[in-house]
């Protein structure tokens, strides 16, 4: 029997997949996915079998991970509810999808994990949030979970109630970095400098100030007031990105992420 199911090959599916396979061999995998076409591309990519249907691979796994999209979720866990078992520990990716809302669709006695992982595990430097409880798991299902995110880069557990609060900071964020960086591109393009390379020096900048945070412990702002010399240039850029609201578009964007977690 498989360890490790997946349901749904998506962006997310495929990046926990590719994490997981640093930490648990091949075999102990399988997966299944809308179109054969997606399920040929997947096990060409990495050997891991794929199943004919969602049920089959719910049967041959005990760790089931749904990373499936909104709209395909109750017909996925309607061809799946009579495959599981109280032996399962199944790992939801929904986002606002409680772990009652799930033990009401899939049965009481059904082991329920929230998880809230980010795009950037697909290169062992994603964010995941876990939320489950722990008192309906062993110490080694337990320790199963921390290594599979693990695999993919930081894993914290947290309380239910701050799941959404999860997909604000680290969930969705990814997009919102992404634009930044092409923003930063786009200045360093508009003063002369090649496309490629502009992409180089704003990627490599936003990484390195995240690994100052994460690896000084100090904080954000004590770092940038690091960069700001008096009258200097960074000042100047600082004072334009306050002026134009830079700070409240994030916590807007934030809210309105939050916001669509709750009414989903």
């Amino acid at each position: 029997m498989a360890k490790i199911g997946f349901i749904g090959m998506g962006n997310m599916g495929t990046a926990i997949l590719k994490g997981a396979l640093r930490e648990f061999p091949k075999e102990d995998m399988v997966f299944c996915a809308r179109t054969l076409e997606t399920k040929r591309r997947i096990y060409e990519k990495t050997g891991v079998e794929y199943t004919d249907s969602n049920a089959e691979c719910a049967n041959k796994c005990k760790y089931l991970i749904l990373a499936v999209k909104p709209q395909f979720y109750e017909e996925v866990l309607k061809g799946i509810r009579y495959m599981l078992t109280p032996e399962h520990v199944i790992l939801s990716l929904a986002p606002g999808r409680t772990i009652d809302e799930l033990k009401m669709n899939l049965g009481a006695d059904k082991r329920i994990v929230r998880v809230m992982p980010n795009t950037p595990s697909m290169i062992g430097e994603g964010m995941t949030g876990i939320s489950c409880r722990k008192e309906e798991f062993s110490d080694l299902e337990l320790n199963v979970m921390e290594k599979l995110f693990g695999a993919c880069g930081k894993a914290e557990y947290v309380e239910e109630r701050l799941m959404d609060a999860v997909v604000c900071a680290s969930g969705s964020s990814p997009a919102f970095v992404y634009m930044f960086i092409e923003a930063l591109a786009d200045g360093a393009v508009r003063c002369g400098m090649p496309r490629k390379q502009a992409y180089l020096f704003a990627a490599q900048a936003v990484k390195g100030a995240a690994e100052m945070v994460l690896k000084t412990g100090e904080h954000p702002g004590v770092l940038k007031d690091q960069v700001c010399s008096p009258a200097g240039t960074t000042i100047e850029g600082v004072a334009v990105l306050e002026e134009y609201g830079m700070r409240n578009a994030v916590l807007k964007a934030s809210e309105a992420v939050y916001k669509k977690c709750t009414n989903m």
